[in-house]
């Protein structure tokens, strides 16, 4: 523990050093956090030296750039929070405060650093949480999990899940009472405070559901059966008589008292609910959790490693990305030697590091995924790593090749007949007709994608295509429909509360390019809903976009931000996004 620096400037500079994941220059620390002094690197000359004095002995700081090194014994709390243990993470003093609470700067630029960074952790925070929720009512502490799903609830109050999760655990404690209240008041918060009623999924989520079973428990095999047949059913198309089969195979796998039976009936069944049906995350986590909990118990590595890898499904795609690479790795590491496990597992951690813009990392991982999944029987993994490579070479600027990954792709889906998922890789090659100029071909694979998404009933597919159609209809100087399509993308995908959250983002940034280029009106309401969703979630490469919109928009220090943020995406596009930046005076 190290005593607390004294002043504004020395927590600021502090703070910045310990969040930076590259060196900054002394000339860019200076300009962000001495905007207005006569000398700014003189100032930070003098804020350098005032920070060693009070840091302990074991910590460096200095050189050009500024590194800040740390001994082994040294940790920092908000790494804890992000790459430790949710054990580890609750342990933290001052959990779910905020980052460097109560200080207020001068500098416009260094403030609007601070807020992302700000909502960045409380978005690790949330995640925490959740995960810990999740774990202990899996492990049977109710009460344990319900205060932790309460804490939740007041550090978000607009997400829906969090009201399900926290009524899930109430109803877990034996208060059903207190269940049904937590999901009125959330009702009546959303009406109140937003003007919208929550979702369907909320109260589904959080109700508890009665099975009906046989009088008398079937024996393993039956029930090892009807798990195999569950799957099989959901797998033919037939989602709904898939997940009773299921859940029915729970039921009668806890009177068994068998507990690698309902270790694997409920992985199956927390599976087929994140992947097949829609709006019920919270029911598919607390399946899983509880299932892997007792694979582990049990030794049971390889149900283990698919339960911890479903896990970190969900986790990736509430953009919950830290805790989802936790849960990968440990998925890893049960896996063996597991082709079709570890292809998955490769390309959610590819994905996840995609998003956050982490170029580097992603896509090795990317590629192996491709090479892991040519060699297995399952064609689902290799269409989805062609299309998340695909969509990492198309956003670095290398298109040809990203056309070809989304050709192969799209082969592989009508080969084996994929239709549900063709919406994903179709949008994207559409995309890349229309940056070749052909509007038509770009149209044509976007009207394709959102009626197959509209018809399979997927809000992310929806998403995706809406935004494309809008980009079709900006092309072709109808900007009134443009803005429609665009202001629906990123509503689309809030129609359920457990869809991919990148997606949501994607499609707000689409709508604040266009509404920026023709002066919409609603633009600032735009940029600062796409800043708060990516700086929470840690969508690097889209907070960049969010404050190169606001440098478009007039807004001082939001150049100093997107400067800052490029330097820590390995991205040849973004840096001259970044160099081509000119402020320009509001008009919206």
């Amino acid at each position: 523990m190290i005593d607390a620096p004294r002043g504004r400037k020395s927590w600021g500079l502090l703070a910045y050093l310990v969040r930076s994941r590259v060196a900054p220059s002394r000339e860019r620390i200076a300009g962000l956090l001495f905007p207005d002094a006569d000398d700014p690197l003189g100032a930070l000359r003098w804020t350098l030296s005032t920070l060693r004095r009070q840091l302990s002995s074991d910590i460096e700081v200095g050189g050009d750039p500024v590194r800040m090194s740390l001994s082994h014994t040294t940790s920092v709390d908000v790494d804890v929070l992000s790459r430790g243990s949710w054990v580890q993470a609750l342990a933290l003093p001052g959990l779910g405060h905020e980052f460097l609470d109560g200080l207020v700067f001068s500098s416009p630029g260094f403030e609007m650093w601070l807020e992302n960074e700000r909502r960045s952790i409380s978005g690790a925070t949330a995640a925490v949480l959740r995960q810990a929720a999740l774990a202990q009512l899996a492990q049977g502490d109710a009460a344990f999990a319900t205060e932790r799903a309460s804490e939740l609830v007041q550090l978000n109050p607009f997400d829906e899940n969090a009201h399900a999760l926290l009524a899930r655990c109430l109803r877990a404690t034996g208060d059903h009472a207190a269940a049904d209240r937590q999901l009125a008041a959330c009702e009546e918060l959303f009406r109140r405070e937003l003007g919208i009623s929550p979702t369907t999924a909320l109260r589904e989520a959080g109700e508890s559901r009665t099975v009906n079973v046989p009088a008398r428990s079937n024996g393993r095999a039956a029930t090892l059966a009807q798990i195999e047949t569950g799957q099989a059913v959901i797998a033919a198309g037939a989602t709904a008589a898939g997940l009773e089969r299921l859940r029915q195979a729970s039921v009668s796998a806890r009177e068994l008292d068998d507990s690698e039976v309902l270790a694997r009936a409920l992985i199956a069944l927390g599976g087929a609910l994140v992947h097949g049906a829609r709006g019920t995350d919270v029911e598919g986590a607390a399946a899983l959790h509880e299932g892997v909990h007792l694979a582990v118990r049990g030794g049971h590595t390889r149900l283990s490693a698919t339960g911890w890898r479903e896990i970190g499904w969900v986790q990736f795609l509430r953009a919950e990305y830290d805790r989802a690479e936790e849960s990968m790795t440990t998925a890893a590491s049960l896996a063996g030697g597991d082709d079709e496990e570890l292809a998955w597992v490769d390309v959610i951690l590819g994905t996840c590091r995609n998003d956050v813009g982490d170029y580097a990392s992603a896509e090795p991982l990317l590629r192996s995924a491709v090479e892991r999944s040519r060699r297995v029987s399952s064609a689902h993994p290799l269409a989805f790593s062609l299309s998340m490579l695909a969509r990492l070479l198309f956003a670095r600027g290398q298109i040809d090749d990203a056309s070809e990954l989304l050709d192969e792709a799209l082969d592989v889906v009508d080969a084996r007949g994929l239709i549900a998922f063709r919406p994903w890789p179709e949008s994207f090659r559409a995309e890349i007709d229309l940056l070749r100029g052909d509007v038509d071909a770009a149209e044509s694979r976007f009207e394709h994608a959102f009626a197959v998404g509209c018809e399979v009933g997927d809000p992310c597919w929806e998403s995706i295509a809406a935004r494309g159609l809008g980009l079709v209809a900006a092309s072709r100087g109808d900007v009134a429909r443009a803005l429609e399509f665009l202001a629906d993308a990123p509503r689309l995908c809030r129609r359920l509360p457990d869809t991919y959250v990148w997606i949501e983002a994607y499609g707000l940034d689409a709508l604040c390019s266009v509404a920026i280029e023709h002066r919409a009106d609603g633009v600032r309401e735009w940029v600062d809903d796409l800043e708060s969703i990516t700086a929470r979630r840690g969508m690097r490469e889209l907070l960049l976009h969010a404050a190169l919109y606001r440098v478009r928009l007039g807004e001082p220090g939001a150049l100093d931000v997107a400067r800052l943020l490029a330097a820590q995406i390995d991205n040849p596009a973004v840096r001259e996004l970044v160099a081509a930046a000119r402020p320009a005076p509001a008009a919206a």
